[in-house]
């Protein structure tokens, strides 16, 4: 067992016999309690690290190759249950990890092992990456007594390296984007696989954040009209060792090793200044950064995991463990392990994350990975917990768009529509609606109409507004939308898992055909799918969220649980076919629309019922016969096709008076033939001018209608609108002052 003791004489640190080599010395102050962390002043370095039971806390400086250990410093001071020290001779740049004492007691929830070099928690740069050896492990792998017995060999040689920087950018004029939530696009992607296959990308830069700050890369999202870019966990992260033993990476990256400091796989260069180079890239182009986070478990796993950070220097208060049996894991997130959020430091140290990236990285928003954990409390799940309440009253964070994914694998982990005011909320049951009603199953007009108008059922409460349900129908974990309608079932073969990975109940069709298919019918329906799927999520109330590819008609080969593929099956193909460009300007109209039609966005919920005192219905519901729907209507198996009519004057706040806004009808028909739907009379109009049709099967077509050419697209009171087998539409109400010149002009 290698340890090492420290006497000091004045402010210098001598190592004994026992401890590697010293090749220089370290004057070491007593320093602060605060911040937390490794903060550079300009003439110094303070170290302080949280350990409510260590009984000794060393810092370990490296070389700059992180290959040999230079010299261990004992902090020598403990406030508040924070161990530090300050260094004068220490600079940015200066790689370096601790070593904790304390008591090595599995049962008692301990498993201090100073043998584990550790990484810091508040590191803003880890550099280099584990290379996994049994060494990691603070028991020894293999001995009778388990995760109870204890490993003397030394880590170091496997670990990364924490890294303290210079914080000073230049952001000059760039400012957040600050985009209100009705005008809000999300755009769901991955820093690697968007870049890796670019052909504007230089090869060094591609899978970086200055691969993704590439012109002709930025000008191309902000043309599709998307508001909101964001990026799958970008915090440093493990490789787990199962995955690197079979040739697969972890992809994906919720694995979290340091919630500080960005993936060192994502820098070209060696400076966490690169990423700020992207944010204010984005923020030029009025693009909004998100960032999807994982505050719910750390790459450490459960007692057999390794001991890389937070095990070894405080493992009784980073982790909920069991109650009786303390050795154990309270395990909600699936991963083995789960944060403590009910403990003070924890919760400080995820809010203190969150702050640093919105204020020092100057991202506008964060989506919680798991996030039913972050408001769980011993007694379960609570919309008053701590870290909930403290988002709601932080002056930094109650200004950035938080989405929780609001489920975990815990008991009463469905939390849908139970996250306080504030809070956005993926959307599934939204996903699963859309996708069921579109692949022609049975009784689903009175959900989807619940889904369409912002899922009131699950959000109208406590002043919470429609942009509280990010509707979405496809993410990263899952089918792309190409896949959603090429497949039955789902292809993991590649995975390693026997198949028996991912969920196998995808509301999924393959429209004939399993996978790719030659056949000009099926083809034909699958894109005109694609662009139910697009235009439904565009057209609904909420806040709509795409995944980035799928404009590119990308395939995973059936893939739905590509977490693991760090190659060209979730890599992003740029080399695009004529049906891929379509689809491209197929999303870039649509996203036009949903901005050119407030009633689309609206930020109230909107009502069915009949308002008196203004004399409207805001929504009506309209059967193929141009008639109201009935309760027999609703209540038919059968029936799929469904009017909707919002009415442009509906009152647009909470101020009593009526919009101005543009009445519009979207027809939604998901039989397998085609209907013949007879378009209503509105009030202070003259007919209706179809934009958009997803029947439309060449531009052309599409062009006459969103430009409004008779021939295509406008249509009188009461006459019919042929909608295709499985296609949607978007109507204008036109006025009849338009309507005669229109015929005039035609004559």
């Amino acid at each position: 067992m290698q340890t090492s003791q420290t006497t000091r004489d004045g402010d210098d640190s001598v190592a004994t016999d026992e401890a590697p080599s010293v090749m220089r010395r370290s004057r070491v102050h007593e320093g602060w309690s605060f911040p937390l962390g490794a903060n550079w002043d300009g003439l110094g370095v303070n170290f302080a690290l949280f350990s409510a039971h260590a009984t000794r806390v060393e810092l370990c400086l490296f070389d700059e190759t992180g290959e040999h250990e230079l010299e261990r410093i004992e902090l020598p001071e403990y406030t508040d249950e924070v161990w530090h020290g300050y260094l004068p001779d220490v600079r940015p740049g200066q790689l370096y990890g601790y070593r904790v004492y304390g008591p090595y007691a599995p049962e008692e929830g301990h498993r201090f092992n100073p043998n584990k070099l550790l990484l810091d928690p508040y590191a803003k740069q880890i550099v280099g990456e584990i290379k996994w050896d049994e060494a990691l492990f603070g028991y020894t792998i293999g001995h009778p007594d388990g995760d109870l017995s204890f490993d003397e060999r030394d880590s170091a040689e496997f670990m990364p390296k924490c890294k303290v920087v210079d914080p000073a950018f230049t952001w000059g004029r760039s400012r957040g984007v600050q985009l209100p939530w009705d005008k809000t696009i999300v755009y769901e992607t991955h820093v690697r696989g968007y870049t890796m296959r670019h052909p504007s990308v230089p090869e060094a830069l591609r899978g970086t954040f200055a691969g993704l700050m590439v012109n002709d890369v930025v000008d191309y999202i902000r043309s599709l009209g998307v508001s909101s870019v964001e990026l799958l966990p970008i915090h440093a992260f493990a490789d787990d060792q199962h995955l690197q033993e079979q040739g697969l990476h972890n992809y994906w990256g919720y694995n979290t090793l340091g919630f500080f400091a960005p993936h060192s796989r994502y820098l070209s260069g060696e400076s966490v200044n690169e990423f700020k180079e992207m944010v204010a890239r984005f923020h030029a182009a009025d693009l909004e950064v998100i960032l999807d986070v994982v505050y719910n478990h750390t790459a450490e796993g459960n007692e057999l995991g390794p001991t890389l950070s937070l095990k070894g220097i405080d493992n009784a208060s980073y982790y909920r463990l069991m109650p009786d049996e303390p050795r154990y894991y309270i395990d909600d997130t699936g991963t083995g392990n789960t944060l403590n959020l009910s403990h003070q430091r924890v919760l400080q140290m995820v809010t203190d994350s969150l702050r640093y990236w919105a204020t020092e990285m100057r991202v506008d928003g964060f989506r919680f990975d798991l996030a039913t954990i972050l408001g769980r409390e011993p007694h379960g799940f609570d919309e008053g917990g701590g870290f909930l309440d403290s988002c709601r009253q932080d002056p930094v964070l109650s200004r950035v768009k938080l989405i929780a994914e609001p489920w975990d694998c815990g008991p009463g982990g469905y939390q849908v529509g139970g996250f306080p005011p504030g809070w956005a909320e993926w959307n599934d049951r939204y996903r699963d609606t859309v996708r069921a009603f579109w692949r022609g199953d049975e009784g689903k007009l009175p959900e989807l109409a619940t889904r369409l108008m912002g899922s009131a059922d699950l959000f109208n409460r406590r002043g919470r507004r429609p942009f509280a349900s990010v509707n979405f129908v496809t993410a990263h974990d899952g089918y792309t939308l190409f896949d959603l309608v090429a497949y039955n079932d789902k292809h993991n073969e590649a995975n390693g898992e026997n198949n028996q990975d991912g969920h196998s109940d995808n509301l999924s069709w393959n429209h004939g055909e399993e996978g790719q298919s030659d056949n000009d019918e099926i083809q034909a329906l699958r894109l005109r799918q694609i662009r139910n799927f697009i235009a439904t999520t565009l057209f609904s109330q909420g806040t709509p969220m795409l995944l980035a590819g799928d404009e590119l008609l990308r395939t995973q080969q059936g893939n739905n649980n590509a977490y693991c593929q760090d190659n060209e099956i979730s890599w992003l193909d740029w080399n695009l076919d004529g049906n891929a460009h379509a689809m491209i300007e197929y999303v870039r109209r649509v996203t036009a629309l949903r901005l050119r039609y407030p009633i689309l966005r609206r930020g109230r919920f909107l009502s069915g019922e009949y308002n008196e005192e203004m004399g409207l219905k805001e929504v009506t519901w309209l059967a193929p016969d141009g008639n109201e729907m009935s309760v027999e209507r609703w209540e038919d198996s059968e029936a799929r096709t469904l009017g909707l009519m919002l009415d442009g004057r509906a009152q647009p706040s909470g101020i009593r008076r009526a919009g101005a806004d543009i009445t519009l009808l979207l027809i939604f028909n998901a039989h397998h033939d085609s209907v013949a739907f007879h378009l209503p009379e509105a009030p202070s109009g003259g007919g209706w001018l179809c934009r958009l049709d997803t029947s439309w099967s060449t531009e052309e077509e599409a062009f006459q209608g969103a430009n409004g050419q008779r021939s295509s697209g406008q249509r009188s009171f009461g006459e019919e609108h042929v909608m295709e087998s499985r296609s949607l539409a978007l109507l204008e109400l036109v006025q009849l002052e338009q309507v005669q010149q229109a015929d005039n002009a035609a004559t």
